[in-house]
């Protein structure tokens, strides 16, 4: 088991991925919120059979697996559709995730959770590392990525908590703006560095 989990977030489009790789590069064990949301709901399980029992047969694509396209649809129209899926998938995510965090192998590991603030997860991570990027650049950054449009992607932010709020549960805090992005590498050494030594005391 790690000593140590370190709680990784940041906004949409700031560059969560390409930081959790550099560590990685460490042979530091990434548990990742994005993925865990998908295990709980692949083929076969228990979640996703109650989807389909609440939702119906065509919630399932002809594999068996989930139609996400449809679900997605259903839960952005219908507010209560959400409230129920959230109730019920959030808990097995937090579970999940905790069960992985405990069976990490390296010295530490990251807790990936774009919601890590927004879904209280910062409770269950001993530090915060939070990539940060400013608003505009977040929004130009998203759109060229995704393709969506400005309204699409200002949509997505006001859904997540305001970069202040983030920062403020911050220990630490990754800088990514255009011009700091070929300092990345040196930035998650120092940090590595950092935890073995907190791991170490």
């Amino acid at each position: 088991m790690s000593n140590l989990i370190i709680g990784l977030t940041g906004g949409i489009g700031s560059g969560k991925t390409t930081v959790a790789n550099l560590f990685k590069q460490y042979d530091i064990d990434i548990i990742d919120a994005d993925i865990v949301a998908r295990q709980v709901v692949a083929k076969g399980a228990p979640a996703l059979q109650q989807i389909q029992l609440h939702f119906g047969e065509d919630y399932l694509l002809p594999n068996g697996e989930l139609n996400r396209t449809k679900l997605r649809h259903k839960v952005f129209q219908e507010p209560e559709a959400k409230q129920w899926l959230n109730t019920l998938l959030h808990p097995l995510i937090r579970e999940e995730m905790i069960t992985q965090c405990q069976q990490a192998k390296s010295p530490y590991c990251l807790l990936v959770a774009p919601l890590l603030i927004e879904n209280s997860l910062f409770q269950t991570v001993d530090k915060v590392l939070v990539v940060d990027i400013p608003e505009q650049e977040q929004i130009k950054r998203t759109m060229t990525r995704d393709e969506n449009t400005q309204a699409q992607v200002e949509a997505i932010m006001a859904s997540q908590v305001s970069r202040q709020e983030r920062l403020k549960h911050a220990d630490f805090v990754i800088e990514n703006t255009t011009g700091e992005q070929e300092q990345l590498p040196l930035k998650v050494e120092q940090l590595h560095r950092h935890f073995l030594k907190l791991i170490a005391k």
